[in-house]
């Protein structure tokens, strides 16, 4: 191998890493490696520094179920309190009406044959 082929490789390795190893991208980071390379070897250009991948977006959290839970209190709490002092009716709570229930009908057993 060539002194070139081993550095454009040793910089296609570097930006497959610091993209998280994908699969399938080894031409894509062959051709960006190639382009790293041509500029590390114009006169004046200072020495290509190893590439670095773009940090990684930090996701949207969901809130916690605590503070879901206690924004449902409060919602619940407003939906509650009453509007004015005249509207203060309080309801009589309800009640069920006890009714018997019937006994269960035990089934038949038939013999097995």
């Amino acid at each position: 191998m060539t002194q070139r082929t081993e550095r454009i490789q040793q910089l296609a390795y570097q930006i497959w890493e610091s993209e998280g190893r994908p699969s399938h991208q080894e031409h894509r980071h062959w051709e960006m490696a190639t382009k790293l390379y041509e500029a590390e070897q114009q006169p004046g250009a200072a020495p290509a520094e190893t590439p670095v991948a773009a940090p990684k977006k930090t996701r949207a959290t969901k809130p916690k179920a605590a503070t879901l839970a206690e924004q449902a209190v409060e919602k619940v709490k407003e939906a509650v309190k009453p509007k004015s002092a005249k509207s203060k009716v309080e309801k009589p709570p309800v009640e069920k009406l006890a009714t018997e229930k019937k006994p269960r009908a035990s089934r038949a057993k038939t013999p097995k044959v």
